[in-house]
């Protein structure tokens, strides 16, 4: 087990402490190889965690499910989405994501997302960002990527397991 990956489950330990409700928001482009793992990460915790955890599967427009999660009042919402070395991941302050512009042709930047979320609630927020190794056209998830996706459904089910 490598220091990133240690340091990711103390991470999401110390994060999702005394969380009471739980919003897993995943994004991703279902056609651009490794930018699904948003999307399959979703899918494989459905029916695997509590009652007090809602999953999204937002794809490329988390925007329009701005109104499902607010309604929610979460305490907790972590989005998945991609961004380091292949494979890598993090738990990150939507706050130190600058490298999106704010204005966007097909979907609201996940910066402005995650600051319409946090005006509308109370909620923690966090960015669980998975760099991609290919971004190409494609279904087939990336050997780095699909074990780092496996190390972190795992952790996610060990925290907010039913």
């Amino acid at each position: 087990m490598t220091n990133t990956k240690y340091d990711l489950r103390v991470k999401l330990e110390k994060w999702l402490r005394n969380s009471k409700k739980v919003v897993i928001a995943g994004i991703g482009n279902p056609i651009r190889s490794d930018d699904i793992i948003g999307l399959k990460i979703v899918q494989e915790l459905k029916n695997k965690l509590s009652d007090e955890v809602e999953l999204y599967e937002c794809e490329t427009v988390p925007e329009n499910f701005i109104e499902p999660i607010t309604k929610l009042n979460p305490s907790h919402v972590d989005a998945a989405f991609l961004g380091l070395k292949p494979g890598d991941s993090r738990l990150v302050n939507p706050k130190k994501i600058i490298d999106f512009s704010p204005i966007s042709s097909h979907t609201l930047p996940l910066r402005i997302f995650c600051e319409l979320i946090q005006k509308m609630t109370d909620a923690k927020i966090a960015l669980l960002l998975i760099e991609p190794k290919k971004t190409n056209f494609g279904e087939k998830l990336s050997p780095e990527v699909k074990d780092a996706s496996i190390f972190i459904i795992n952790i996610l089910i060990n925290l907010l397991k039913k």
